[in-house]
C-alpha cells in the first residue's frame, strides 16, 4: 500500500468503526429482554451490518462514482441504526449510558462517511476533469 492509496477496503478508517461498532450492538442486542425482540434486535443488527457491508461493496467495485453512491447507502443505514436506537432507549432496552455511546459513536460514524463521500466525490470529479 501506498502513503496515500488504500488498496483494502479494511484499511479503512471508515470501515473499521462500523464494525467496532456492529459487534458493540450485537452484544447488547443478546442481552435481557431486548435478545427476546427478535424484530428490534434483528433490525438494528442489519442496520449495523449494512453499514460496513455497503463500504465493503462499493469500494471493490473498483469505480469513484460506484464508491460514492454505496458511501451514501452505508451513511443512510447509519442514520436507520441511530432511529432504531432511540426506539430501544425509548422501550427500555438501553440504559441512559449505552444509548449515549452507541449514539455518539453513530454520529461520529455519519460524519467520517459523509467526509470520505466527499473526497470521493472531489476524486472522482478532478479525474473527469482531467479526461
Amino acid at each position: 500500500m501506498s502513503a496515500n492509496r488504500i488498496d483494502r477496503f479494511e484499511d479503512l478508517i471508515a470501515w473499521q468503526k462500523p464494525r467496532a461498532l456492529a459487534r458493540v450492538i450485537y452484544e447488547c442486542t443478546r442481552q435481557g429482554t431486548f435478545a427476546k425482540d427478535y424484530g428490534l434486535s434483528g433490525q438494528i443488527q442489519r442496520a449495523a451490518v449494512s453499514i460496513m457491508s455497503n463500504i465493503a461493496e462499493g469500494f471493490e467495485r473498483g469505480g469513484r462514482g460506484e464508491f460514492e453512491q454505496f458511501l451514501s447507502t452505508a451513511k443512510a443505514s447509519c442514520a436507520e441504526l441511530r432511529s432504531q436506537l432511540h426506539v430501544a432507549s425509548d422501550i427500555g432496552y438501553l440504559n441512559e449510558a449505552t444509548f449515549g455511546r452507541l449514539l455518539a459513536d453513530a454520529q461520529e460514524l455519519a460524519r467520517i462517511l459523509g467526509g470520505l463521500r466527499a473526497a470521493v466525490e472531489r476524486q472522482r470529479t478532478q479525474q473527469s476533469r482531467q479526461l
